[in-house]
């Protein structure tokens, strides 16, 4: 029936009916709340293109950890970064790693809290990169000149000794973002042959070359010395693209797979809900994150109402997890 028989406002004129029949809903168990944990004690180093986020000394990490538990944020992902760095990501697969430490701490401290821990280099190797060069000069050179080559598959016995290492830690979901091709096979195999059939795996399926991870690598002091990440992470341009880096790992055994950055993307979150039965994450990203404070800072926007309204956005296109910088801040509003 058509209007005036047809009338869809009766269905908006309180915020109680509106919540009766809202189609989307967002919950803190959904929410994941990301760490930077750095060495020292007592540490709560601010980050300023990131207001309201730091890093974290382990027993900064552990009360941060705690409260958000307390608010229904079961889960956290940690990224970590060490006290030295060199070429061969040592810091990533130590026994004594940050992230490792730090997994050990809050396990526990935080009984019952989910550690999922990111799997890349970057933050541990000394340029920067997400995993081995090759320079056909020195590393000096390869600066000014750029001849260098990202190296695939020596890049994979790290990252599956890096998860390894985790695993062993504590960690209970392993998430590698480095994008090298074939890393969800080897990370599976290797934590087979280790025991750890049963940790699952949330691959970084489809993760965009993006110019809104620009804070995060002030966060996680991971920038690359030299040239950009565009060999390896994928063009903004290419959604079929995504759907086959999606597809290449579930095959390849994820158990979960991933959207990163989540607002730009909305659309190919969409279609992997639809082409997809496993999990489905997206991460809002650092730059998606100091977007709003940036603007809310100056009066823009109304801050709460548009960090709600973007995180609606990207469950509505089917993400049932979310990665976000508000989880913490978003459970006490939906607690």
């Amino acid at each position: 029936m058509a209007f005036p028989d047809t009338r869809l406002r009766r269905l908006r004129q309180s915020e109680a009916l509106r919540s009766l029949v809202r189609e989307t809903r967002l919950s803190p168990e959904s929410l994941v709340y990301p760490l930077f944990v750095c060495p020292g004690e007592g540490v709560r180093k601010p980050i300023s293109s990131m207001p309201g986020v730091f890093n974290l000394s382990v027993d900064e990490a552990v009360k941060e950890a705690r409260e958000a538990y307390a608010l229904g944020v079961k889960a956290l992902i940690l990224f970590g970064l060490p006290e030295t760095k060199d070429e061969a990501a040592t810091g990533a697969w130590a026994d004594d790693g940050i992230v490792q430490r730090a997994a050990r701490a809050l396990k526990s401290e935080v009984p019952g809290i989910l550690l999922i821990g990111d799997v890349c280099l970057c933050e541990y190797m000394s340029h920067g990169h997400c995993g081995i060069v090759q320079s056909k000069t020195s590393a000096k050179e390869a600066t000014i000149s750029r001849e260098y080559e990202i190296l695939n598959d020596p890049t994979l016995e790290i990252l599956a000794r890096t998860a390894v290492s985790q695993a062993k830690a504590g960690i209970d979901i392993i998430a590698p973002s480095d994008m090298m091709d074939g890393r969800v096979a080897a990370i599976r195999k290797a934590l087979d042959v280790a025991g750890f059939a049963n940790t699952p795996i949330l691959a970084y399926a489809a993760k965009f070359a993006s110019g809104y991870y620009g804070p995060f690598r002030e966060a996680a002091d991971s920038a690359p010395q030299f040239g950009d990440r565009r060999s390896y992470q994928m063009d903004p341009a290419n959604f079929r693209e995504a759907m086959h880096e999606i597809a290449l790992d579930v095959e390849e055994g994820a158990d979960m797979i991933m959207v990163k950055p989540a607002l730009p993307y909305l659309d190919v979150i969409a279609a992997a809900r639809d082409s997809f039965d496993l999990p489905l994450a997206a991460y809002q990203v650092s730059g998606e994150y100091a977007m709003i404070e940036a603007a809310a800072r100056n009066g823009w926007i109304e801050r709460e109402r548009v960090i709600l309204e973007s995180l609606t956005s990207i469950r509505r296109a089917g993400a049932g997890i979310i990665l976000t910088y508000y989880a913490k801040e978003m459970a006490k509003k939906l607690g």
